[in-house]
């Protein structure tokens, strides 16, 4: 698969996004932090997939519970009620995003180190689950 420029761009800005939102949770729920981390993944998911089709995807009948949670989330963190809002945008992450969840895990057990971790037993059987059901255990 070949990436163009601005997909390159937001592949790194989606990847910037996470890290950000990653340590920001890590220092206690840093409003700086998780607000760029929010606004570097929707960016960079915009920069990967398109204008057009990201309007397409987050306005899908079935998936605006999702968008609403989602988006309300980054609206609270930014407004500062980080705790609150990024357990609102990771429902609406799940509710958005979970039908990929399948795909990434099975991508990731090929990954040398991920792959050998994920094959353990325990999460092995876990993870055939997410994998095959095409739905998380929760």
């Amino acid at each position: 698969m070949v990436l163009d420029d601005n997909q390159k761009i937001g592949v790194l800005l989606t990847g910037g996004g996470l890290f950000f939102s990653f340590i920001g949770v890590l220092l206690l729920f840093d409003r700086g932090l998780l607000a760029i981390g929010n606004l570097l993944f929707l960016a960079g998911i915009t920069l990967v997939i398109g204008f057009r089709k990201t309007f397409r995807f987050f306005s899908q009948k079935r998936k605006l519970k999702g968008t609403i949670c989602f988006l309300g989330g980054i609206v609270l963190v930014i407004v500062g009620w980080t705790f609150i809002g990024m357990c609102i945008e990771v429902f609406g992450f799940i509710n958005l995003f979970g039908d990929f969840f399948p795909v990434v895990l099975s991508f990731l057990r090929r990954v040398p180190v991920i792959g050998t971790i994920l094959n353990l037993p325990f999460i092995s059987t876990v993870i055939d689950k997410i994998v095959s059901g095409g739905s998380l255990p929760i």
